[in-house]
């Protein structure tokens, strides 16, 4: 989890977050995870998904293609700092798709500007064009697909990167400095997409 996954989250995807619903986290950073806090409601029933082996998880996936879980269980499926770990993202995207209720929602936030970085793998990087035509093909009315930066920063010029908490100390104290003469600051950018399930699949 990185500080523009989570305004992103904040300024867009909140809000379709309502009392009373079932929600299915894919791959959360915690337990609970930083957007199940940011919601801050209880009376959301939060289920979380893995491939990793965790007691503190609701379920743990059969593959990163075939998740336990009955077709039109969910209200929200959402998934940040996932896609990008994920081979075939048009066969998973689908699976998504699936255990979502007709009518819900399926919410992704996803890396544009960060460096590789394996977990296992690394594999994409996906603009709002490519996450329409993503959900597109799994049959997914998309209601909003938008990149930026929401961070925040004193410098006002930066170039696509990394959080800054994710930059190692040397890296963030030569960007202060060199800030203040005008030089470009790093830091992340991502897409965040929201769609609607309108077919069973």
């Amino acid at each position: 989890m990185h500080t523009n996954s989570r305004l992103l989250f904040q300024k867009y995807a909140k809000q379709y977050f309502l009392p009373g619903m079932k929600v299915l986290e894919i791959g959360p950073d915690a337990v609970p995870s930083t957007y199940q806090k940011t919601v801050s409601d209880s009376s959301i029933l939060w289920h979380t998904l893995d491939l990793r082996v965790d007691p503190s998880l609701t379920y743990r996936a059969l593959s990163e293609y075939e998740f336990p879980v009955e077709s039109g269980s969910y209200d929200v499926v959402l998934s940040g700092q996932v896609i990008e770990h994920v081979r075939q993202i048009w066969v998973w995207i689908q699976e998504l798709a699936r255990v979502c209720k007709p009518g819900g929602l399926v919410v992704t936030i996803n890396p544009v500007s960060w460096p590789y970085h394996e977990a296992p793998i690394d594999c994409w990087r996906a603009f709002p064009e490519g996450m329409r035509a993503l959900y597109e093909h799994a049959r997914l009315d998309v209601i909003f697909s938008h990149w930026e930066s929401l961070e925040g920063s004193a410098h006002q010029r930066h170039i696509p990167g990394r959080s800054a908490e994710w930059q190692t100390p040397k890296m963030r104290f030569a960007y202060s400095v060199l800030g203040l003469f005008g030089f470009p600051i790093e830091r992340a950018y991502d897409t965040i997409t929201v769609g609607k399930k309108i077919y069973n699949l």
